[in-house]
């Protein structure tokens, strides 16, 4: 009987599946999502942007850090009244270049930065009760910065970053000498190079406080180059945080930059008070949400303070010991201040902390498992409004196992609350605690908000963005292990063809990068496996010094997993990446045959001329080869034979798999230059390659350009494997 229901369930799965189509590019184009979610403090209405695949398809790469470039992409602005559901459209069905959107703190008003066609910014106010949009017509016109309207406590007031006179004018002017000269002068006796120079005029604004029924302006912050500005609750202070850059800096740890934080009054004089002095140190404060009190880690210590107050309480040192017999404290870090602002939640390697800010006492109220390998991620979300509780965000490392957990301060217990294979994201709860609102998906269809209680057991719906992909053929997702040739053991996210069939041997793309685990919904993976393909996004073990072993490594042994499962063909296997995944990709092919096919998206291929050859980022691609994401642990005179070993260039003779490589034209990131030396030097070996140049496309090559370009891209990269995947197949007809 069993296996009766069970077949006909078999049956029933695949009469649905059949009667779906299959997943276009035009559909991953559709595809909708919900942007810079902002929910009112009260719980009331969510404001989001409802944008698309074709939200970027007009952003002109080649203007990258152009000063009077905003580049904001278009999108609906949408509230959504989360009693009911309902949906709102202040725009209609206009699509919008909007930003920073920011609610008051009585909640009754939308603050938002719009972009026009004269490529400047207004302030918008719109107020969901009355459905009433208004701009504010700002006395003296000051040109506005692309940056969050901060509303001050009376909700009569915001706080923008505006330009100052002239730096336009200046700020273009340099631009311009850099990008259309008619002459172009680097100086190495100038503190920065060029294009940090340039950032650096970008960055600095000034404050202006907006009354938002009048339009009348008054300056609050001179120009400088601030990170964060807070006024207090209670209206009285404006907190700030300033950095002055010196010089350009090619290592982490050079004092380049400056960093100060001060506070001034709002309602009487303007002296500037000082809370962390000019200085090449910088301290990060952790504020209580009234803002009248902070704290600061310093050397594994604690220091707690408040505003108007020289009085510094140290809260940890010599209450807490590693080890008694030796003394060795422990080292805090801090989590964030209880609602009464009288407690603070500190973590150390052991476990979490409950700290009275007077100091007063010191308790360790969680203690973290010894098997640190295995033991869940948390991280605390929310402190409940009364002191008691705590909600954790709870995820297993080695199996989707995912959700939320809440821990009773005063009985110590973790209670798990939910925990599945579901994917939860962007929780948002409010002031009270009462509304939650989260990004709820299986983890294989696009997700869709909700709203649940304080103890997530129930979900309720917010948002169908996506109804018509029901009847469309998604892939599933699987989490598989393996282990790489050092026996580390590896995850990696397996995506199955939309028709699967057991027993039968699939193509395979891989798509690489570094570390995947997570899954949810993937244009890439779905395209792919709605070709038959199955695809895979396995983890690699990167090694400092040594990471174009560790493709090899861990690739070729999730494909020979795969293998001897009988899920893939061995002779039909595939490997792509974008940027740093592209220069992994044909790295890759240096060293193994193992693939038919593979594809560089928007990746380098020479990392000695990639250090200079992307002027717009300045010195990045020095820190990232030395010490960040390339990991070749040196400089390019400390280690050059690491820097040869991972050129692929160099070993473009030992290539035998056909590669295509695609690039943008106005890629600021991964200029086309350089992937370009690739298809050089494979032509004239007599290789295998393409190049695909993309030239209004920027880094992402076809996807990262116009609409025809975004179809283009699609079409050449599923015709490569079709060619290659086939091959043999093809051959074999011209012999007979």
């Amino acid at each position: 009987m069993r296996v009766t229901l069970y077949i006909l369930f078999l049956f029933l799965a695949f009469t649905v599946q059949a009667q779906k189509t299959n997943f276009t590019v035009q559909d991953a184009i559709r595809v909708q999502g919900l942007a810079s979610q902002t929910l009112s403090e009260d719980g009331k209405y969510l404001a989001a942007i409802l944008t698309d695949g074709s939200s970027r398809f007009a952003t002109d790469h080649f203007r990258y850090r152009d000063p009077s470039y905003i580049n904001n992409p278009e999108g609906r602005l949408v509230l959504i009244e989360v009693s009911s559901g309902k949906m709102i459209y202040p725009y209609e069905n206009r699509r919008v270049k909007i930003s920073g959107l920011s609610w008051s703190d009585d909640n009754k008003k939308l603050a938002f930065l719009e972009e026009r066609a004269d490529e400047k910014l207004y302030l918008q106010i719109y107020e969901p009760d009355r459905n009433r949009m208004r701009g504010v017509s700002i006395t003296g016109s000051p040109l506005l910065a692309n940056s969050s309207p901060i509303w001050m406590p009376d909700n009569e007031h915001v706080l923008l970053a505006t330009r100052a006179a002239g730096w336009m004018t200046k700020a273009m002017a340099m631009y311009k000498e850099a990008t259309v000269g008619p002459v172009t002068v680097y100086d190495s006796s100038e503190p920065f190079l060029k294009w940090d120079a340039i950032g650096n005029q970008n960055s600095l604004v000034q404050f202006t406080k907006v009354n938002v029924g009048n339009g009348r302006a008054e300056p609050v912050l001179p120009e400088g180059n601030y990170q964060g500005v807070y006024p207090s609750k209670d209206g009285q202070w404006l907190i700030f945080n300033e950095s002055f850059p010196l010089k350009t800096s090619y290592t982490r740890g050079e004092n380049s930059t400056e960093y100060a934080v001060s506070y001034k009054p709002l309602t009487t004089d303007d002296s500037v008070r000082v809370l962390h002095a000019r200085s090449s140190s910088r301290r990060a404060f952790n504020w209580s949400d009234s803002r009248s009190k902070y704290a600061w880690a310093e050397n594994g210590n604690i220091m707690v303070s408040q505003l108007e107050d020289t009085t510094v309480v140290q809260i940890t040192k010599g209450k807490a010991f590693q080890d008694e017999e030796k003394k060795k404290a422990v080292r805090f870090s801090l989590v964030r201040w209880s609602p009464q602002e009288d407690k603070l939640l500190l973590s150390s390697d052991k476990g979490w902390w409950l700290a009275q800010a007077d100091g007063s006492s010191l308790e360790m109220v969680y203690e973290l498992p010894e098997d640190k390998e295995n033991a869940p991620n948390l991280s605390v979300v929310h402190w409940s409004m009364d002191g008691r509780h705590l909600t954790i965000s709870t995820a297993d490392k080695k199996v989707w196992n995912r959700g939320f957990a809440r821990f009773d301060l005063q009985t110590k217990q973790m209670e798990e609350l939910i925990k599945d294979s579901r994917l939860y994201a962007g929780l948002k709860i409010s002031k009270d605690g009462s509304v939650r609102i989260l990004d709820l998906s299986d983890g294989d269809h696009p997700s869709d908000v909700y709203v649940t209680n304080a103890d997530f057991s129930e979900f309720k719906p917010l948002t169908d963005l996506n109804p018509w992909i029901k009847d469309k053929k998604l892939t599933r997702s699987e989490l598989i292990n393996y282990r790489n040739v050092d026996g580390k053991e590896l995850q990696g996210i397996l995506y199955y063809p939309v028709d699967y069939e057991e027993g039968k041997a699939y193509p395979l793309v891989i798509e690489v990068y570094e570390t995947f685990f997570n899954n949810g919904y993937n244009r890439n993976m779905n395209l792919f496996t709605n070709q038959g393909y199955f695809a895979l996004r396995p983890s690699v073990e990167l090694e400092m010094g040594y990471p174009g072993e560790a493709w090899v490594k861990g690739i070729t042994s999730a494909i020979n997993k795969l293998v001897d499962e009988g899920k893939v063909d061995n002779d039909k296997v595939g490997v792509q990446g974008g940027s740093y995944g592209g220069y992994a990709a044909s790295l890759l092919i240096t060293q193994t045959d193992r693939f038919a096919a593979a594809i560089n998206i928007s990746g380098k291929v020479n990392i000695i001329s990639f250090l200079g050859d992307s002027p717009k980022i300045g010195t990045r691609n020095y820190s990232a080869a030395e010490e960040g994401q390339d990991r070749i642990g040196g400089s390019l005179w400390e280690k050059p034979l690491h820097y040869l070993a991972h050129t692929a260039v160099l070993y473009a003779d030992r290539i035998k798999t056909p590669h295509m490589i695609m690039t943008g034209e106005g890629d600021w990131n991964v200029p086309a230059t350089n992937s370009r030396e690739l298809y050089y030097a494979m032509r004239r070996l007599g290789k295998d390659v393409v190049w695909v140049n993309y030239m209004t496309g920027g880094h992402g090559a076809g996807n990262a350009s116009n609409e025809s370009d975004y179809y283009d891209h699609w079409e050449r990269v599923f015709a490569f494997y079709e060619k290659h995947f086939n091959k043999q197949k093809d051959e074999t007809k011209e012999e007979e």
